[in-house]
């Protein structure tokens, strides 16, 4: 009888090692800002390339095994955003929001646009536990086709990957 509540008790507890093991990596994205700052500023057709860009990102970083997506209500990141640029600059903010989620990870974004040739995403990867910033990514897109959004999202995603990756090793 003893040997069998061993068994039991290893059993139950193999089971709890693993699934702490396989847990998913919890990451919010929040919508990308749009600093444009080129003669004709804030065309819809930029907004909408902008507005592009969370769902190609989410879809992507969704592959990737083990990352979990966690959905950001508009209401909720317009809330916690006092003005253009404020989760952006203040990480523990951005931080607290994705405590608020449930998530581990919050990618804060701007797309800048200074030029109508060329813009870039500015990225940060915040560690919600630290409250810090732990990455920042600066994507250059040359051009404003969809192809060119595509690729600078592709590779963020890599970028992200990469950074995640090597610190849930540690």
């Amino acid at each position: 009888m003893n040997i069998n509540k061993l068994a039991l008790l290893i059993l139950v507890f193999s089971a709890l090692l693993s699934n702490a093991a396989s847990a998913a990596t919890r990451i919010a994205v929040l919508d990308f800002e749009l600093n444009d700052i080129t003669s004709l500023p804030n065309t819809p057709t930029e907004q909408q390339r902008t507005a592009s860009m969370v769902p190609l990102l989410t879809k992507a970083l969704s592959r990737i095994d083990n990352y979990e997506i966690i959905p950001v209500d508009a209401d909720m990141q317009k809330a916690a955003n006092n003005s253009f640029g404020y989760l952006f600059r203040f990480h523990d903010l951005a931080a607290q929001l994705g405590r608020q989620l449930g998530a581990d990870w919050i990618i804060v974004s701007q797309h800048s646009k200074p030029s109508f040739l060329f813009s870039y995403l500015w990225v940060y990867l915040i560690d919600v536990k630290k409250q810090a910033a732990v990455a920042r990514y600066d994507i250059e897109l040359k051009g404003n086709h969809e192809k060119v959004t595509q690729r600078g999202i592709a590779s963020l995603t890599r970028k992200i990957q990469t950074t995640v990756s090597s610190l849930n090793e540690k």
